[in-house]
């Protein structure tokens, strides 16, 4: 498990790709402290388990659906990347609950400067933006954030100055791919209630009959 909180950002040094996999290298320090082979490191926000572990880098695996889902393999030699050792037992949590499982990815479609702080406006598929909530949480290339305005095409976060300079932010522009994991919280909710697909009328009218005051209470709500 992850906070979400970047302890440092690397650069890649390579992908190797293999057919439909492929492994990676990442230049680092802060994270390889402490850190033995088979331990996972989050890359931006993707679990990966550490397969060699030099002074100065590690390599990971990364299989066919780790590229599908995420923005790994759109990663060229020298790009920067956030990263996050997985949390320890007693550690402080600073972030959110942050599984380091990709949902998918979006786009962002927009950047503003606002005083101090930077909007950024991601587009992104239906079946993310229906677990985006505002003031809910959402972890953007592993980076705990707090979700200020969402609509039926896409969400913004606003961020301030610390979390531009310790990640990858600082490097995004318009139409950079990011990888989103949704807050574990709102997925277990919506398999609870057996709504997995949003986007159906019939099936959200359906569950919204289910879900009455007496429901709830029978269910200690």
């Amino acid at each position: 498990m992850f906070t979400g909180i970047v302890e440092e950002t690397g650069k890649l040094l390579g992908l190797e790709q293999s057919g439909s996999a492929a492994k990676i290298k990442i230049a680092a320090s802060l994270v390889l402290d402490g850190t033995k082979i088979g331990e996972s490191i989050a890359v931006n926000g993707v679990c990966l388990t550490a397969t060699d572990i030099a002074q100065n880098f590690f390599v990971a695996d990364v299989m066919p659906e780790t590229l599908r889902r995420s923005n790994l393999g759109t990663l060229k030699n020298g790009n920067t990347v956030n990263l996050e050792r997985a949390m320890p037992c007693g550690g402080r949590f600073g972030g959110h609950i942050v599984s380091g499982h990709i949902d998918g990815i979006g786009k962002i479609s927009m950047i503003q400067n606002e005083a101090n702080a930077i909007w950024f406006y991601i587009s992104a598929p239906s079946e993310i933006l229906k677990l985006i909530v505002p003031k809910g949480s959402v972890a953007l290339d592993g980076i705990s954030l707090t979700v200020a305005k969402v609509d039926s095409a896409q969400f913004a976060v606003s961020v301030i100055p610390h979390t531009q300079a310790q990640t990858n932010l600082l490097f995004k522009k318009s139409g950079d791919i990011v990888n989103i994991e949704n807050d574990i919280i709102g997925k277990y909710i919506q398999k609870l209630f057996g709504q997995n697909d949003f986007s159906s009328d019939d099936l959200r009218q359906k569950n919204e009959e289910k879900i009455t005051e007496d429901f709830l209470r029978k269910n200690n709500f």
